[in-house]
């Protein structure tokens, strides 16, 4: 697997609770993710948030990076996009 992010979309929102736009990209050209949350950092520029589905009492991962470095390069890409967005 060579983990390639494709077709990196963003979706600015109105500010709320931190959340300011949600991202979809497709990895490795076979499998969509979205409904990722863009929010900002208390210290100053931005971090994802992966869904989750409320189950009882438990939030339940649909998905999400099983290690940092892999969540770092997803990051970046998402961000990268989501500021590339924001200034036009």
């Amino acid at each position: 697997m060579t983990n390639r992010l494709t077709e990196i979309q963003v979706i600015p929102i109105k500010p709320q609770s931190g959340l300011v736009g949600f991202a979809s990209l497709v990895l490795d050209g076979n499998l969509y993710l979205g409904s990722i949350g863009i929010a900002t950092r208390p210290q100053g520029g931005y971090r994802l948030v992966y869904p989750t589905k409320k189950a009882g009492d438990r939030n339940i991962n649909i998905f999400h990076p099983i290690n940092k470095r892999f969540a770092e390069i997803v990051e970046k890409f998402v961000i990268e996009r989501f500021e590339e967005v924001m200034k036009k």
